[in-house]
């Protein structure tokens, strides 16, 4: 091969791995918002937990990662340095034996286990707390398909209705819409009127099941205002696809005015239905 040919050779491949470089310096670039976020749907501040729940899911990534690279560090160490060389027969010698080997493999994943439980149960616990009194109470009750707002301390109510259930996608103007005060302290409290829905707005990073004659909470700090989309998580009928809402933060003289627009009164258990009537009547014939 000639000098002139390897050097076209040599330069080709410069080129090339010049080329791949910088693609993936332009893709990680353009991926850096999204990496500092996770990939997630979710700004930092749309919540107060937003924030807590990116760091935790990023650095368990990173933690995980870690690892990865570690373990498959040393089972490629492991295939090289104890391969079967030329002209060898027969298997290496074994060892069955290594105490400061086996105490390592224990107190090592052990550790691990114990760092990523404390730092998952101490986020969770914040993120799951209660406040004692919270500036806006709104009791939300999710049925096939759509879905009922109270707002408990307003005394104020706002009954979903899903007119056009065609499979096709909904239009957001006509949408359920949930109005919360921006920088005010919220409990939702999450009931379900027949079978088993779930609460989701993808932009606040909390879902939470609705189970009939459970009620279950979510506690948050709306920080931004906007328009979020929120919607059905639970398969929960033939229209589930359908079951969507709007979630508001506004300001609180726009969410005071909104709750003069409402009806007085509470849309309570009353409006619930017994989604299971004959297994129920089967049961107590059962007992009977």
């Amino acid at each position: 091969m000639s000098s002139q040919h390897r050097t076209g050779t040599r330069r080709a491949r410069v080129v090339k791995i010049s080329s791949m470089m910088l693609i993936g310096a332009l893709f990680l670039s353009g991926c850096s918002a999204e990496v500092q976020r996770g990939w997630l749907p979710a700004e930092r501040d749309n919540t107060n937990h937003t924030g807590r729940i990116i760091d935790l899911w990023v650095n368990s990534w990173i933690a995980a990662l870690i690892v990865g690279i570690i373990t498959w560090g040393l089972i490629i160490w492991c295939i090289v340095a104890y391969r079967r060389r030329r002209n060898e027969t027969g298997f290496p010698r074994q060892v069955s034996y290594n105490l400061p080997l086996e105490v390592f493999y224990l107190t090592i994943p052990l550790f691990m286990v114990l760092v990523f439980f404390y730092f998952t149960d101490r986020d969770q616990q914040a993120i799951d707390a209660r406040v004692d009194n919270p500036d806006v109470i709104v009791d939300v009750r999710g049925k096939q398909w759509s879905w009922d707002f109270n707002y408990v301390n307003e005394d104020k109510y706002f009954s979903g209705v899903q007119a056009n259930l065609t499979g096709e996608e909904g239009i957001p103007e006509t949408l359920p819409t949930l109005y919360l005060p921006v920088n005010q302290t919220v409990e939702l409290q999450l009931n379900a009127r027949d079978v088993i829905h779930s609460f989701w707005v993808p932009a606040f990073l909390q879902k939470r099941d609705m189970i009939p004659g459970r009620t279950n909470y979510i506690t948050l700090t709306p920080t931004r205002e906007g328009t979020f989309d929120g919607k059905c998580a639970e398969l929960c009928g033939e229209y589930h696809s359908e079951m969507l809402f709007n979630v508001a933060v506004v300001s609180q003289q726009e969410f005071d005015a909104h709750m003069a627009t409402l009806e007085d009164g509470q849309l309570g258990e009353e409006y619930d239905r017994n989604a299971y009537p004959d297994s129920e009547s089967e049961t107590a014939g059962s007992n009977g």
